[in-house]
């Protein structure tokens, strides 16, 4: 068997347990000639979320729930089948479930803090709105007699 160039990092020391992943091949359509039709090449990297002990629970839940929408029975999928090479298309799996992981591990963004407009400056946007505004009444030719 041909090592993968993994561990697939998803952050900091967490990375995608080798064990964990399921692997399913089959043939991939698209260029490659005769060798299409006689190669699997597409890959189906499956790793089941809900029960996996390698993320800590907090990431696993918010996993959980960003990813609801793509897993069946906690099981989230990806596929690739770019390359005609079946290695190149099980580092493109892999790699795109850790940066997936990643993404739908990642700690919400922190709540904005509303900042006050100084009534200076407020003062000042209307002052400059009435000059302008006299500017363009000036304009009309209502006063040409």
């Amino acid at each position: 068997m041909v090592r993968m160039s993994g561990p697939y990092v998803i952050r900091g020391s967490v990375s995608l347990p080798e064990a964990e992943l399921m692997w399913r091949f089959s043939r991939s359509s698209g260029p490659g000639g005769q060798h299409v039709n006689t190669t699997d090449s597409q890959v189906e990297l499956r790793f089941d979320l809900a029960r996996t002990d390698a993320l800590p629970e907090v990431w696993k839940q918010r996993a959980l729930h960003k990813l609801a929408g793509r897993l069946v029975d906690g099981v989230v999928t990806v596929r690739s089948s770019e390359h005609r090479s079946q290695w190149r298309n099980r580092e493109t799996a892999a790699v795109r479930l850790a940066a997936l992981l990643a993404e739908a591990t990642a700690p919400p963004p922190r709540p904005r803090r509303p900042t006050r407009i100084p009534s200076g400056l407020n003062e000042r946007r209307l002052r400059e709105k009435k000059q302008r505004s006299q500017t363009k009444r000036g304009r009309s030719g209502r006063d040409w007699g």
